[in-house]
């Protein structure tokens, strides 16, 4: 699974997409990328892209359109008026906050509305009730399966969908800070019921590419998402409806180093006994917005972490770098590259995770032949 490499001014290290049909010149060309798919094929593996579904960059030609209020892009993005006050002065549409920080709706004096972003103000979240919409993305999945692509992790699916009626969410506590993220029930902002339907659709639209191709192998589908138990089943389908091969399982991000044998037992059944019958389950010890296992549970405990996840039923999903123990990088405040703190008002970045992976022993540990690399190597690349 090869994290966003699309087109992106990298206000969130490319999950602010510009351009969903085209390859950040930061890494390379298209001709890169498929000497990429090329050269995996040869090795029997599959290639998998990250899906960033729920907004763009503000710099996305949709964008751009949608504030000029071009048709049929003016309704692409989710725009509401301000709320009026006696005074003279104009609220935001409602309470909704951003897990980057602050209110979701930015006002945008050239349209003389606000638009809604759960994530960065850079990131403007798509409006996925407008059938144009729908049909732009099913395009794009289109335009990278015809490249070859095996599949695609969905990104962020819990943020698809809102309510439409656009009212407050209510506070955990009324009396704390209004204007944090984790003092507030989410329930009209994420998870929201319309969200599984489209993923289904997708599943579907998948499911259909493969059967009509002379390649009838899966097109695989993985979902993320932090979730409770109950939500995150939807994902692998109501019944009725097919989901996701594999919504993404974080339930072991949640150990540390005070875990005991009955959390990891407990944390496991915990996925085993909701899962629907017939389902597959998946193992994710670290991603690249968690610090690594060496950091997180202590190095004697990295070969231990890879084999419970290799041993237990399912798939074992292994972010780059743990394999070898990678702890976290260490990383000064001039160093730092993530523009965004890691959400919810954690005051904790997450470039320390997103180090460059130690191929070897040599100069930078052979992650690049220029003299300075995107982030610092960890010392510990020599052994």
């Amino acid at each position: 699974w090869v994290s966003p490499i699309f087109k992106s001014p990298m206000a969130d290290l490319g999950y602010d997409v510009s351009d969903f049909e085209s390859i950040n010149n930061l890494f390379g060309n298209m001709e890169d990328f498929k000497e990429l798919m090329k050269a995996v094929r040869e090795k029997g593996l599959r290639i998998l892209m990250d899906f960033v579904p729920n907004h763009t960059s503000n710099e996305h030609d949709w964008f751009k359109r949608s504030v000029r209020n071009e048709t049929p892009y003016k309704d692409y993005y989710i725009w509401k008026n301000g709320r009026s006050q006696p005074d003279g002065s104009v609220l935001p549409p409602n309470n909704w906050l951003s897990l980057f920080g602050g209110s979701g709706w930015t006002f945008v004096p050239e349209r003389g509305q606000y638009y809604y972003h759960q994530f960065s103000v850079k990131q403007p979240d798509l409006d996925f009730r407008n059938p144009k919409v729908r049909e732009e993305m099913y395009d794009v999945l289109k335009y990278w399966l015809d490249l070859g692509v095996d599949g695609f992790r969905m990104d962020a699916v819990k943020h698809l969908m809102e309510d439409s009626s656009f009212n407050d969410e209510t506070y955990i506590n009324p009396l704390g800070n209004r204007m944090s993220y984790l003092n507030m029930y989410h329930n009209l902002t994420t998870d929201w019921h319309e969200t599984y339907d489209l993923i289904y659709e997708w599943r579907q639209f998948l499911d259909n590419y493969a059967s009509n191709s002379t390649d009838t192998h899966t097109r695989i589908m993985l979902t993320e998402a932090y979730s409770s138990p109950y939500y995150l089943m939807l994902y692998y389908g109501n019944g009725t409806n097919t989901g996701a091969h594999s919504p993404f399982n974080f339930f072991l991000l949640q150990l540390s180093h005070e875990s005991n044998a009955t959390v990891y037992e407990n944390l496991i059944l915990e996925w085993i006994d909701n899962m629907p019958d017939d389902s597959w389950p998946n193992w994710v010890i670290g991603n690249h917005d968690n610090h690594r296992v060496a950091t997180r549970l202590g190095e004697d405990m990295v070969d231990a972490m890879a084999m419970l996840s290799m041993l237990l039923p399912g798939t074992s999903v292994t972010y780059q770098g743990e394999e070898l123990g990678q702890p976290d990088t260490l990383i000064r405040r001039d160093q730092i590259k993530d523009p965004n703190n890691n959400g919810m008002g954690v005051l904790d970045v997450r470039d320390p995770q997103r180090g460059p992976f130690l191929w070897n022993d040599s100069e930078n540990a052979g992650f690049t032949s220029r003299k300075k690399p995107w982030e610092p190597i960890h010392p510990s690349y020599w052994k």
